[in-house]
């Protein structure tokens, strides 16, 4: 039962850091805020013209697409560091399927045009 107590605590604790903020906020927040302060500016100087600027689509693909692959090199270091303790050749092989398994996305991602800067 010890177990379990640590982890009700934990549910516990992490119920109140998420509700606690919240109730705050409901409760120190202005009912009826000044029209003045609701206006858009930006580095404290009022905006002019259209103030809703539209970027493309394709640099949230760039940049999906630069953390899908960082973080997927992270996986790499490891592996990396563990290379001389092995004593087989499987986790070669393992890592040649994953580094395949990557270019085979960049490939697919390339021949969509997804990296293309237009």
């Amino acid at each position: 039962m010890d177990g379990w107590a640590f982890v009700g605590i934990f549910v516990v604790v992490g119920a109140a850091l998420l509700s606690v903020p919240l109730i705050l906020a409901a409760l120190l927040a202005p009912r009826k805020p000044n029209p003045i302060k609701s206006e858009t500016y930006e580095c404290g100087i009022e905006t002019y013209g259209d103030t809703r600027v539209q970027f493309k689509a394709q640099y949230y693909v760039y940049a999906l697409m630069f953390a899908i692959f960082d973080i997927e090199t992270i996986f790499l270091l490891p592996w990396a560091i563990a290379y001389q303790g092995f004593r087989t050749i499987f986790p070669l092989l393992e890592m040649i399927v994953f580094i395949l398994i990557l270019v085979g996305g960049l490939a697919y991602a390339w021949r969509k045009g997804a990296l293309e800067w237009l």
